[in-house]
């Protein structure tokens, strides 16, 4: 530790409280509150995000990005308005398939993966493409498809013809019809992109653990279904292999975002990678880290799953690197948090000071002042152990 007369530094990592504050809100929040325990310390507050919900707008707000705003194909057809973002100093764009083709962008009961479709999420690749972007970071969380990535791929130039040289409907189901894969006009600035996918799931493409089977039931399958798309996105990995050789089904994650992953490996240059570690490689969050005396990381609710490659647990395991002492904040804390302290959380303590609702909860002005006067009594604490 540096010690009270020469000051201390902070680095203030949150992920987004989901429904009540973004990422730089809640990291502001905290950094408020910190300030009032310890004026002359320095207390730097980075953007974090796993790559799912929150991620575009951490890394706008954090890089200094601006948002574009584009009208695409939604997952049934319909026009939606996707976010996205761009980071001109690096020409990356950042987006979020979910913003695109997402479960949340239909009813439950409009819930069915052989009509829903990924077009608009390379319609919105297309628009970032235009506009002069050649990397991209893309989070494919929370999918309402089920097509492979095809209609992605559709809008990007690619053929999945049938048998008649037409275009395949949208849809998983448009694979069974599905006869020839052509590449002659696809975008062609296509070919200088690289996509560093966020992707923390292992499901292959096909199979038992399969993405029809593990995740089509929560976006509309039944039994019936499921076995017919699983079908199908094996004749298209049987057809993709044909033309791409290196096409590989059976790699992890190949099955994320109902094949969207493999899509991504096959038909563009594209990595998947852990979704934190893509946010906190990006945004250079190990350079910060180093050298501090405390990091302050959190999120909305803090329990097992966090260590389960969520971002608090990746801004821990980076502070432990440096041997730096880990402080996480949260809206409400499950009896089994305590897996987090095996996994380089030093302690950890809910916002909450009083018996509310979860409406009240998560109340977006509330719940800036529970953080804020929450981390201003962590840090009086800290600071308190430094002087025993």
């Amino acid at each position: 530790m540096t010690g009270e007369e020469n000051g201390m530094k902070y680095v203030v990592a949150m992920d987004s409280f989901k429904g009540s504050l973004s990422s730089m809100e809640a990291g502001m929040a905290a950094a408020e509150g910190m300030r009032r325990a310890d004026l002359r310390s320095e207390i730097v507050v980075r953007p974090l995000a796993d790559g799912g919900e929150g991620t575009v707008d951490a890394l706008v707000c954090g890089m200094n990005g601006i948002r574009q705003s584009v009208r695409v194909t939604g997952p049934l057809g319909r026009p939606v308005e996707c976010v996205y973002g761009i980071i001109e100093e690096t020409g990356t764009a950042v987006i979020e398939m979910a913003g695109a083709a997402g479960l949340a962008l239909i009813s439950k009961e409009e819930r069915n993966p052989l009509h829903t479709t990924t077009y608009g999420v390379g319609e919105v690749i297309r628009d970032a493409i235009l506009k002069g972007c050649r990397r991209f970071i893309v989070g494919i969380g929370g999918s309402a498809t089920n097509d492979g990535g095809v209609g992605m791929l559709q809008a990007l130039g690619y053929g999945f013809l049938d048998r008649e040289g037409k275009q395949v409907p949208f849809g998983a189901e448009g694979l069974k019809q599905l006869s020839m894969i052509t590449d002659e006009s696809v975008l062609e600035q296509l070919s200088e992109c690289e996509f560093r996918v966020a992707c923390d799931v292992t499901n292959r493409l096909c199979g038992e653990n399969g993405c029809s089977v593990v995740y089509g039931p929560q976006k509309g399958a039944d039994s019936f279904m499921i076995a017919q798309m699983d079908e199908w996105l094996a004749h298209y990995a049987a057809l993709a292999k044909e033309k791409y050789p290196g096409a590989d089904d059976c790699k992890p994650g190949t099955g994320a975002a109902g094949g969207l992953g493999f899509a991504f490996l096959t038909f563009t240059n594209a990595v998947l990678e852990s979704g934190v570690k893509i946010v906190m490689e990006e945004t250079h969050l190990e350079k910060y880290i180093k050298g501090a005396d405390v990091v302050i990381t959190g999120e909305g609710r803090l329990d097992g799953q966090t260590v389960m490659g969520k971002a608090p647990a990746g801004v821990a395991a980076l502070a432990k690197k440096h041997g730096v002492l880990v402080i996480a904040l949260a809206g409400s804390v499950s009896g089994n948090a305590s897996l987090c302290n095996q996994h380089g959380i030093d302690a950890f303590f809910s916002i909450l000071q009083d018996v509310v609702t979860l409406e009240e909860a998560m109340e977006t002005e509330g719940a800036k002042r529970n953080l804020a006067n929450t981390a201003e009594q962590v840090l009086r604490l800290v600071r308190l152990s430094e002087k025993m």
